[in-house]
């Protein structure tokens, strides 16, 4: 429960919005999308500002941060967005292996680059409500 005049914040990001560098970028793409096709709701936060003014919030201010990751550690991950598409059906076997190489290769040479935009929305809620 929200007290009037209080005030709320939503976190998230869009799961269409990974930004991978890579040497195909429309398979990057079809990988990034497969991904986004299984979450629930995966463009949410792009559409915070009107979830909250259509909901009566005031003062809403969104801003995004970007996180960026360039070091090998991400490399399962990407590894699991590559896997995860070629379950659907999206891209081949074949495409998923050489998209995975390429991304173990980048980082393992210190080139990976993958950047997720991340979005807070903040809101007060109406001093009083109904009136």
């Amino acid at each position: 429960m929200l007290a009037p005049g209080g005030r709320v914040v939503l976190v998230g990001q869009d799961w269409e919005s990974f930004i991978i560098d890579s040497g195909d970028p429309d398979l990057t793409r079809t990988i990034v999308t497969a991904r986004a096709s299984v979450v629930v709701s995966p463009r949410v936060a792009r559409g915070y500002r009107n979830l909250l003014l259509d909901n009566g919030f005031t003062d809403v201010t969104v801003e995004v941060r970007t996180v960026v990751f360039v070091d090998a550690l991400m490399v399962p991950m990407l590894s699991g967005l590559a896997e995860n598409a070629r379950a659907a059906g999206a891209v081949t076997r074949e495409q998923a292996d050489g998209w995975i190489a390429e991304q173990t290769h980048r980082g393992r040479n210190d080139r990976l680059m993958l950047a997720l935009p991340l979005f807070f929305a903040a809101a007060a809620t109406p001093s009083s409500r109904g009136q």
